[in-house]
């Protein structure tokens, strides 16, 4: 039997702050399932040229009441990024904490609007320190 990889889905509760999140990320959207009859959306996204590896925002329209508030249990969605110091600066000019800095010039952590984390690895090899990522000190969140 073959095992394929499809998709990693994560339950949101702002639609389109998650997508916009997901989008500065680099992911483009793929395609929209409206389920009237379930109230959800599910949104698969992934980043250009990677179609296979999708991640599904499943959106339910009348809210998450009776589902766990807390989305750490999950774990963390990682992606590999060209530059991880520009993609880190994109989002925090755009209001997103960047929960471990890429001091190291290789690894980041941040967080979407629903508390998912997102692994930055820097493709290939690490990047030199830069300032001002490389003295900043965790902020405590990771």
């Amino acid at each position: 039997m073959a095992l394929k990889y499809l998709h990693t889905m994560v339950r949101v509760k702002d639609l389109e702050k998650s997508m916009a999140f997901y989008e500065l990320l680099g992911l483009k959207k793929l395609r929209q399932v409206d389920s009237e009859s379930g109230r959800f959306s599910l949104i698969f996204m992934a980043p250009p040229g990677q179609e296979e590896c999708p991640i599904e925002l499943t959106y339910n329209w009348d809210g998450d009441e009776g589902l766990p508030s807390d989305s750490r249990h999950f774990g963390h969605l990682a992606y590999g990024v060209d530059d991880i110091y520009a993609t880190c600066q994109t989002l925090m000019d755009a209001g997103i904490t960047i929960n471990r800095p890429p001091r190291d010039g290789h690894m980041a952590f941040v967080r979407s609007p629903d508390n998912i984390s997102i692994e930055l690895l820097q493709n290939g090899g690490a990047l030199e320190p830069a300032e001002p990522w490389s003295s900043m000190e965790n902020t405590g969140h990771w």
